[in-house]
């Protein structure tokens, strides 16, 4: 899958990597800049309305400029332009913390690539979401750690975890009860699917399978 790596201007955590592979796009979501420069990176695109963007913008990269008037927000017009550029994986880093609006937004962002048949993931400290719509997700083994699943569709049809301490076999979730909560790694690796709906799943960024 082509990769599109996104840097807004959320919270950064210890220990927090960005990788370029040679063949990915990387894309500094308006003060996601500043944390790209001090880690001197360089981006191939910014994406900004400049509202959150405290250094002046670089004469050497291509900007989208927006004004601060608009239906989405510099993440949102980033994963556009992801789109339109032909990527189908998203790497979000600087997506939580802040404004906690804009967080809940970023997880509608992953519910939107993966009704689009895409995938994306949104990074935050140790921990990763991921959305899922009438498909699966397998996690690599860990020896501890937490994976929670929540329906964001009012009914999610044939939910199954298998390879964790609790187990589901194609059980129906909700958006109203969060059943799927605080699951444990029990040293395998393990599988989500859903036959008809939309999940959030979260778990930590190690037992992600492309990371």
């Amino acid at each position: 899958m082509k990769r599109c790596i996104i840097v807004g201007a959320g919270e950064f955590f210890p220990g927090c990597r960005i990788e370029k592979r040679p063949d990915d796009l990387l894309i500094a979501a308006d003060g996601g800049y500043k944390y790209l420069k001090d880690l001197n990176l360089r981006p191939d695109l910014l994406v900004a309305d400049f509202d959150s963007l405290t250094v002046s913008a670089p004469d050497d990269i291509p900007v989208m400029r927006f004004k601060s008037e608009k239906d989405d927000t510099d993440m949102g017009l980033s994963i556009a332009e992801g789109i339109r550029r032909g990527y189908t994986e998203f790497f979000i880093y600087g997506g939580t913390g802040g404004r906690a609006d804009h967080t809940f937004a970023n997880y509608q962002a992953l519910v939107g690539l993966s009704r689009k048949g895409m995938r994306g993931y949104l990074f935050g400290d140790g921990w990763a979401a991921a959305a899922i719509t009438d498909s699966s997700l397998s996690l690599r083994p860990m020896n501890s750690g937490t994976v929670s699943v929540f329906s964001v569709d009012n009914e999610s049809r044939g939910v199954s975890i298998k390879g964790l301490k609790y187990t589901l076999d194609g059980v129906s979730l909700t958006n109203s009860f969060p059943l799927g909560v605080s699951n444990e790694f029990i040293g395998r690796s393990a599988h989500i699917s859903v036959e008809s709906g939309t999940l959030l799943i979260f778990s930590p960024i190690k037992s992600l399978p492309t990371v």
